[in-house]
C-alpha cells in the first residue's frame, strides 16, 4: 500500500507539470485533484483486493469486482467533473491527471500480484 500510494504521489506530481507545461497555471488544478483521485481509487482496490482474497473455492474473486466497478466510478466522477463543472476542470488536463496515474498503477498492481 504504500508503495502505491509513493508511486501516486509521485505520479500526480509529474502529471501536473506537464499539464502546466502543456496547457499553463489554469492546468494544474484538474490534474492534480484526478492524480489524488485515482491514487485513491487504486488504493481503495487493492484494499478490496487484500480484504476480498479469492479462496481455495472462489472461482470469480470479488475483490477484483469491486476494484473495478471503484475504477468505473472514477470515470463517472470525471465526466462529471468535466461535464458539471468545465471552467475549471478542462478536459484534457482532467484527463491526463486520471489516466496519467491510475493506469500506471493498473501496472505497478499487476507487477505485485504475480
Amino acid at each position: 500500500m504504500t508503495r502505491t500510494l509513493a508511486a501516486g504521489i509521485a505520479l500526480t506530481i509529474l502529471a501536473s507539470g506537464i499539464a502546466q507545461a502543456v496547457w499553463g497555471p489554469a492546468a494544474v488544478l484538474p490534474a492534480a485533484v484526478f492524480g489524488l483521485v485515482s491514487t485513491g481509487i487504486q488504493l481503495a482496490a487493492n484494499w478490496c483486493n487484500v480484504r476480498w482474497a479469492p479462496g481455495p473455492k472462489t472461482v470469480f474473486p470479488k475483490g477484483w469486482l469491486y476494484g473495478m466497478a471503484l475504477r468505473l466510478g472514477g470515470v463517472v466522477l470525471f465526466a462529471a467533473a468535466v461535464f458539471g463543472w468545465r471552467s475549471v476542470f478542462l478536459p484534457l488536463p482532467t484527463a491526463v491527471g486520471f489516466l496519467g496515474v491510475i493506469v500506471p498503477l493498473l501496472f505497478l498492481e499487476l507487477g505485485t500480484t504475480r
